[in-house]
């Protein structure tokens, strides 16, 4: 009877401690078990009839959105991109189909910026496919600049459902991401293309056309602005002012190549 007692009181000592070590998140277990005493090892141990809910917690295995917190240890992009690309951080993950990463050149003098993937892009998993994709390579042929030559991300690389706006809580969590790649990358000319891109990245409210009329620095990096391309195919109109936001990111570019 002693014995059954010194039992549940184990038993009771190991829920306690479990708890404790979720609390904590250690990963190393040491418990002492009292000493029993050879003759009570081959007694026959009647464990009193007494009901015990006993349940014990193990830790949770960390997330990947807590085991890549340190961007800072990736020093490729391709290793980047097989670091982040399952991330749960946020809803998004839950209806994606594929992670768009992005795409171009790893050492591009110029880098193109949009908000998020569409449905193009989240059924290939590349950015800036489709309709809006061919338009843009259209607009860069035009300043003599082949995809090849940039690279293309979105601030969000997971795509919001029916393409609505990224919402703050989410940028929050996949911006970090882009900055990550813009320091991998170190173009010397961003380019953001649509309003939603420019706000983000800046901080501010100023509409597309303010925005529009001057260079910007981002992080000590030229930033220009211009229309997306999607918007391009909702409104021709637009691509007039497009054209000579272009020209003007093809003569800084060129002027610091």
């Amino acid at each position: 009877m002693e014995l059954g007692n010194q039992i549940l009181d184990i038993l009771n000592d190991c829920e306690s401690y479990f708890k404790q070590l979720k609390e904590t998140e250690r990963n190393q277990i040491l418990i002492d078990f009292p000493a029993v005493s050879e003759q009570q090892q081959f007694e026959e141990i009647q464990v009193p009839n007494t009901q015990t809910n006993l349940q014990i917690e193990m830790p949770e295995k960390p997330s990947q959105s807590s085991v890549i917190s340190d961007l800072s240890k990736y020093s490729t992009l391709s290793e980047f991109d097989n670091a982040i690309n399952q991330c749960t951080k946020c809803v998004l993950c839950e209806s994606r189909n594929k992670f768009v990463f992005g795409a171009g050149n790893p050492n591009a003098d110029l880098m193109l910026v949009g908000e998020a993937p569409g449905a193009d892009e989240d059924k290939n998993g590349v950015p800036f496919v489709g309709r809006s994709g061919k338009l843009l390579d259209k607009i860069l042929a035009a300043i003599d600049i082949s995809r090849e030559d940039v690279f293309i991300a979105n601030i969000l690389k997971c795509r919001p459902p029916e393409n609505r706006d990224p919402l703050a809580s989410e940028v929050d969590k996949c911006e970090p991401y882009l900055k990550r790649q813009i320091e991998l990358i170190n173009p010397k000319v961003i380019l953001a293309l649509g309003r939603i891109a420019g706000q983000t990245l800046l901080r501010t409210k100023d509409s597309l056309t303010k925005l529009r009329q001057k260079e910007h620095n981002y992080h000590g990096k030229i930033l220009m602005v211009t229309y997306h391309p999607a918007a391009l195919l909702r409104n021709p109109n637009w691509k007039r002012p497009t054209w000579e936001d272009v020209q003007k990111v093809k003569k800084i570019y060129e002027g610091l190549k």
